[in-house]
């Protein structure tokens, strides 16, 4: 089958955007920013976000373009042993895996948008509201139109499908987020949390914290999930890979520093006098049991009505960044469904998908309605549930062992000379530049050994109790 492309440089970078700014941009980077620098926090994300995630993006976009493969495809294509086409496999497993409890994040955000609509804020503001939405039934419901919509968009294919939805997703959330901005700015006591945000404190930035902003650098920008290799796919040769990854990394990094101009400021606002301690770090914390709160206590000024409203915004902005990033993140097994079976889109749709909704609602049932799969294992002195141990397993421990191995297979298999000669097409200035030399350099040192460091002390971590470096 004809290989599908993006239909301009523009329609690939929305589409990697989308991908790239997700729940974690928007909600959990403001509160790590704040308890751990500030503008400091800010400024080592953006660094590593360059100077270490940039290198891999081009890499992993270049591998793509120039094979026309999935991840699997690719890695068997140039690997040519059984050892590299299983790191092509995992490349394939972990995004699918990932997707199960993205999906279920996803069906969360949605279930809030829909309650916030309806005009159920006082509920959503209640201490244990979670807990009880996410067991109850009318979760599935729920389900079922997020399952649909992103079905929908994935069956369009690349440029009727992903590029379309991006076109027009992407721009919107970028207006609702600063419209959300522009708005909190106006409330009692922001600039106290304007002020938490951008006075930078060098002091904290600790060995831990620095390891935290690379990792949140690495991970919110979708790396070694095989996301930008199969979007890579995608590009037409033409197109400037270099300035294309530096518009998706500038995008990301924008989008964490807006979106720390409106949670610090909202939480601000809501208590001037609150303890940063306070705060969870985790996106799921701060969405869906803090942020409720401040919405609802925004009805003494503006009413109910006007409260629901700004919670019907937020949530409908999280929404569409979750939406977009899972998609990308299906996207990989499909393509790879395609390419290696010769299947349709919607073939390759259905198979995967209906794996995908029966391990995502075993995900969703793992939160004490089913025990089975609330108290699946015990390992690192807790006990687990099923959700978790995808996590762990997938996005925790995978992703930069496959960073890992991305760098070792672009460097020292496919060599250098051809990831210069892919990146050079549509770009005729980074031959001999200091560029080139800096990518080159890197991706065969210092990044896979950080990587590398990272996946031996997140094992350590998680499954031993014992953290290595801090």
């Amino acid at each position: 089958m004809k290989r599908e492309q993006f239909s301009s440089s523009l329609g690939f970078v929305l589409a990697a955007a989308g991908s790239a700014v997700g729940i974690g941009n928007l909600v959990a980077f403001p509160v790590m920013a704040s308890k751990n620098g500030g503008a400091a926090f800010l400024i080592m994300y953006a660094f590593f976000v360059f100077f270490i995630c940039l290198p891999v993006m081009l890499a992993e976009m270049s591998l793509g373009r120039h094979t026309r493969q999935n991840p699997l495809g690719a890695y068997t294509e140039i690997g040519q042993n059984r050892a590299w086409r299983t790191v092509g496999w995992m490349s394939v497993i972990t995004p699918f895996m990932i997707g199960v409890f993205y999906l279920v994040i996803t069906v969360w955000i949605f279930g809030y948008l829909a309650k916030s609509v309806m005009g159920q804020l006082n509920e959503l503001a209640g201490p244990d509201s979670f807990s009880g939405f996410i067991n109850s039934n009318e979760l599935f419901i729920y389900m079922a139109v997020v399952i649909g919509l992103t079905f929908a968009i994935l069956q369009g294919g690349v440029k009727q499908g992903i590029e379309k939805a991006a076109r027009v997703l992407m721009p919107m959330l970028f207006v609702m987020l600063i419209a959300l901005v522009i708005y909190v700015f106006t409330l009692d006591n922001a600039m106290l949390g304007v002020k938490f945000f951008l006075i930078p404190d060098f002091d904290k930035l600790t060995g831990k914290v620095l390891n935290g902003a690379l990792a949140q650098a690495f991970f919110s920008l979708s790396l070694a999930m095989g996301i930008l290799i199969t979007y890579g796919s995608y590009i037409q040769k033409n197109n400037n890979i270099v300035h294309a990854g530096k518009m998706v990394a500038g995008l990301s990094v924008l989008v964490a520093c807006c979106s720390g101009l409106l949670i610090l400021p909202a939480v601000f606002s809501f208590n001037p006098d609150i303890q940063l301690s306070e705060l969870s770090e985790s996106s799921i914390g701060m969405i869906f049991m803090f942020l409720p709160k401040i919405f609802l206590a925004l009805q003494a000024d503006i009413g109910y009505f006007g409260a629901s409203f700004i919670a019907s915004f937020f949530f409908l902005l999280v929404f569409f960044a979750a939406l977009t990033s899972l998609v990308s993140i299906i996207e990989v097994p499909v393509c790879s469904l395609m390419d290696g079976k010769g299947v349709s889109r919607r073939a390759a749709l259905y198979t995967l998908g209906g794996a995908m909704i029966v391990l995502s609602v075993i995900s969703a049932l793992s939160f004490g309605r089913v025990e089975l799969f609330s108290n699946l294992l015990s390992y690192g002195g807790v006990n687990k549930s099923f959700f978790d141990l995808v996590y762990d397993i997938f996005y925790e421990t995978i992703l930069p062992l496959n960073g890992f191995l991305l760098c070792l297979f672009v460097i020292y298999r496919w060599k250098k000379h051809n990831l210069d000669a892919e990146i050079s097409q549509g770009n005729s200035t980074f031959a001999g530049s200091l560029l080139q030399k800096y990518v080159n350099f890197s991706l065969g040192t210092f990044i896979p050994l950080i990587l590398a460091v990272i996946f031996v002390n997140t094992v350590s971590t998680i499954f031993f109790g014992k953290n290595l470096l801090f």
